[in-house]
């Protein structure tokens, strides 16, 4: 089994260690088209309007565009340590074992195209989303160089989020997570889809199959394992469908 993640806009803000090594990351095969990105980046941040370009917020592009620019000379930490929205809270990596964790999660990125936890890298800001001159979309950008280098066994939980799963689909069986709130009113019960408590939901359920150290080869096998841990859970067709109560 292997879990697809997100990374999270949220990030510590400083690293703790030498520079960026590309030599020293995982999947080297994504090297050159990291390079690529890191060039078309630079380049980005250096224009009048690099917030619009990059899709920045306006009250957090100063900050974003300073660390962007300072890629290749910043401090470095793992990204077990970098990410830390909320479904990275409720991940908890520090309360797992590293070693299975790192082995189990695939972190995918707008720069680095897609990361394991023990990948040293400095804090930066880049979504899947942004069109980024002169490669375009990021997100199919990284497509044929992550399609080429990313062959993971067993089965694939998938929870990431619309950019970053267009950027790789699994060729074996692959379950996409999704989270909803279901509500009871006269009887009727209605769903809807939730969205900070999705992310919390992905990440509880991600470290809940890693503290089990499950391990499941087939969709059915997952929702077994996960309704084991105490979610409510329904597989249809290749989503595993989380159930939150109302």
């Amino acid at each position: 089994m292997h879990i697809l993640l997100p990374p999270s806009e949220k990030k510590a803000t400083e690293g703790d260690g030498p520079p960026l090594d590309l030599a020293s990351l995982s999947l080297p095969e994504l090297t050159a088209a990291r390079k690529r990105v890191i060039t078309a980046l630079t380049r980005a941040c250096k224009r009048k309007d690099a917030a619009q370009v990059l899709d920045l917020p306006a009250g957090q592009a100063d900050e974003a565009l300073a660390r962007d620019r300072a890629l290749l000379e910043a401090p470095a930490l793992p990204a077990a340590r970098l990410y830390t929205g909320v479904l990275y809270d409720n991940l908890d990596l520090p309360s797992l074992d590293a070693d299975a964790a790192a082995e189990r999660v695939i972190v995918f990125s707008g720069l680095w195209g897609a990361l394991r936890l023990t990948d040293r890298v400095p804090p930066y800001r880049l979504s899947m989303s942004v069109s980024l001159p002169p490669l375009g979309r990021l997100g199919t950008f990284w497509k044929p160089a992550i399609t080429k280098a990313l062959r993971p066994s067993g089965l694939i939980v998938d929870m990431r989020s619309g950019p970053y799963a267009a950027a790789w689909k699994a060729s074996q069986p692959a379950v996409a997570v999704r989270v909803f709130r279901e509500t009871i009113t006269g009887g009727v019960a209605k769903r809807t889809v939730v969205s900070h408590m999705a992310k919390a939901t992905r990440g509880a359920i991600a470290h809940d199959l890693l503290k089990a150290g499950a391990d499941p080869a087939t969709p059915e096998e997952l929702l077994k394992a996960v309704a084991g841990l105490g979610h409510t859970v329904e597989l249809n067709g290749s989503n595993l469908d989380v159930i939150l109560p109302g």
